[in-house]
């Protein structure tokens, strides 16, 4: 019937509705369902050598976020490693924090600082300004996207992410379990700097591959999570029953979201992105947290440093973390640990790869 219809349209010179492109999404996801492997971000170096007498000092988005907190730690991992000296700041995502360690590191002759994980860096020019006078570099890891931002000029270097390749993860995902027929609701802090290109790259992926989908973005602030992101997830159900996906851009989010979908009798599914442990334990408990695409942030952290240490060895700079997005669905959520955390799940190729590529096998 179907080809009897197709050819009639045809006859008549009318087109035929378009159709979602779930074989281009499915490709995607089975190309990020591998397990990771390591890709070297440059040329191999004496890293030892070049960091004996240079000290780093992390300043993350806060401590209170798990996900930062892990990225802080593979920093120190890669410190430990090489031998040299590295401070992760406490900050709770608060600005005067943030010029704080600024303050600390010039103080205290540091050659580096880290703006970490989502800190905006805009926030702060004239105390990085300060510090560059100083001789310090100023860099950012995984704050901004590999291919739609651009290092603002007034950071000497920065290690990306390719968030816009999550984005397209999480909206193909979407399109292959429904057959072409999501209608969305995605959430996001406008106010973070990796939230633009995750947010666009799943409303783009939808409207370039999807013509029948539908899609409601929500603009909510970190700091209002607590009080509107249930009430704004609810009211959106509520307006919409139809609606089968809930994406929040960072899965922390998810604790609000959840609840909101159980009140609101949805059978909404939630997808996201980070790999965040309580979301992935959520997964392997429950069936509302579908899938999620995290990275290895020991992974992170490490190949942060490694561009850092570039950076002031006067080497090629790296401007792209080479840390591959994993999906994590009910098919291997347990290898993430139970409990989940950030880094098993993924294997471990890295730390073999990044002492080879520093000259400490």
């Amino acid at each position: 019937m179907k080809l009897i219809s197709l050819t009639l349209l045809i006859a008549l010179g009318l087109s035929a509705p378009a159709l979602a492109d779930t074989q281009k999404a499915q490709a995607l996801i089975d190309k990020h369902s591998k397990l990771p492997e390591f890709n070297n971000p440059g040329e191999a170096f004496d890293a030892r050598a070049c960091m004996k007498d240079k000290k780093m000092f992390v300043i993350p988005l806060t401590n209170s976020n798990p996900f930062n907190a892990a990225i802080s730690r593979g920093f120190s991992d890669a410190a430990k490693m090489v031998g040299f000296q590295l401070r992760n700041w406490k900050t709770q995502m608060d600005p005067a924090g943030w010029i704080q360690g600024i303050n600390t590191a010039i103080a205290e002759g540091y050659h580096l600082i880290d703006l970490q994980g989502g800190l905006p860096p805009e926030f702060l020019v004239p105390q990085i300004t300060e510090a560059r006078k100083a001789g310090i570099k100023v860099t950012a890891t995984h704050n901004y996207d590999a291919t739609t931002q651009k290092k603002p000029d007034f950071l000497d270097g920065a290690a990306n992410t390719d968030y816009v390749t999550v984005g397209k993860i999480i909206a193909a995902w979407t399109i292959v379990k429904t057959g072409g027929k999501v209608n969305a609701l995605v959430l996001g802090p406008d106010e973070i700097t990796p939230t633009a290109p995750i947010r666009d790259a799943i409303l783009n992926y939808l409207r370039d591959n999807c013509p029948d989908c539908k899609t409601k973005y929500i603009n909510v602030p970190v700091n209002e999570w607590a009080t509107k992101g249930q009430p704004a997830v609810q009211n959106a159900l509520l307006a919409d029953p139809s609606i089968n996906y809930v994406l929040p851009v960072y899965d922390s989010m998810s604790q609000f979201a959840v609840p909101a979908i159980q009140i609101a009798k949805s059978k909404a599914k939630i997808v996201s992105y980070n790999g965040t442990p309580f979301v992935l334990d959520m997964m392997r408990e429950g069936d509302i947290v579908e899938m999620n695409v995290g990275e290895s942030l020991g992974w992170v952290g490490m190949a942060g440093t490694d561009a850092n240490m570039r950076l002031l060895c006067g080497l090629k700079p790296v401007n792209q973390l080479n840390t591959p997005a994993y999906i994590f669905s009910d098919e291997n959520v347990s290898t993430a640990g139970v409990p989940a955390t950030f880094n098993d799940g993924y294997g471990d190729v890295h730390q073999a790869g990044f002492s080879k590529l520093w000259g400490i096998e």
